[in-house]
């Protein structure tokens, strides 16, 4: 067999222009960006290291395609204010806020990691109001006995201090692009500005609440991903049978940023179905 390059890097493309601003939530302001229009809004929910500034290969991708995209941060990561940590309001309610801000009916959730619990959070609370449902290498927060042992057994308790870009990219993509590891790097440390703020679910996820949901789903991991396998990427499928399943080669926790062309393809492909 022939070998190919080791890698082949993707340049991060230029943005499509947006309006900034700030949402109020409960006392306190979250940034977003907004490409606009009049196509169909698709939110973007950023993981626990990065913040909205880490969607720079989705958004002109998504614009480009004919959608409105949207990003923004959560509480205490880059540009959005900390606000209270005595009072942190739910993550579905800050998304809530946003959405009701921008005047915004259906939207379309991408969540990556811990994104994806509050993609999950806001279906639970308001069905309605979501078209289609995208969960990238997300641990989604099930508490049920079965999914939590096998966690347990995944990370053993020394992962949690390991560096972020150990933890989260695949060995292919930090010996192959160092240009954008650098980059991953420089978002990973300007996402969170002094003491991260964890996220308050208004709902508990469980293997039966997954289960209800019926919206168009979108379940995609990295082949290398540490935290969501693709063993457990099965495990969560096995309760959403309606879902696209999809396991990205040669990416770990961070397969939107890690193969950008091909989730990018994966994503609209799903998006253009609903």
């Amino acid at each position: 067999m022939a070998m190919q390059d080791m890698w082949v890097p993707v340049p991060i493309p230029e943005q499509a222009p947006v309006t900034e601003g700030w949402v109020d939530v409960r006392g306190t302001k979250l940034w977003f960006w907004d490409t606009g229009g009049s196509g169909h809004p698709v939110i973007l929910l950023h993981a626990g290291t990065q913040s909205a500034a880490g969607w720079v290969y989705q958004q002109p991708a998504l614009a480009a395609a004919g959608y409105r995209a949207i990003g923004y941060s959560r509480r205490g990561y880059y540009r959005s204010d900390r606000g209270s940590a005595a009072d942190p309001g739910t993550v579905a309610d800050d998304l809530d806020h946003l959405v009701r801000h921008l005047g915004l009916g259906t939207v379309d959730l991408v969540g990556a990691a811990q994104g994806g619990f509050i993609a999950l959070d806001y279906v639970f609370s308001w069905p309605e109001k979501v078209r289609g449902l995208a969960i990238v290498s997300s641990l989604m927060g099930i508490t049920d006995a079965d999914y939590v042992a096998v966690n347990n057994r995944l990370r053993p308790p020394f992962f949690a201090s390991l560096p972020h870009d150990f933890q989260e990219l695949s060995p292919s993509y930090r010996a192959g692009d160092p240009a954008g590891l650098a980059a991953w790097h420089r978002l990973d440390e300007q996402a969170i500005d002094g003491k991260r703020i964890n996220p308050v679910m208004r709902n508990t996820p469980t293997w039966a609440k997954l289960e209800a949901i019926r919206h168009p789903t979108l379940l995609a991991t990295g082949d290398s991903d540490l935290y969501v396998p693709p063993s457990l990427l099965r495990m969560q499928a096995r309760h959403m049978p309606h879902a696209d399943v999809h396991v990205i080669p040669e990416a770990g926790h961070s397969p939107y940023w890690e193969q950008p062309d091909l989730f990018n393809t994966i994503l609209l492909n799903f998006l253009n179905q609903l």
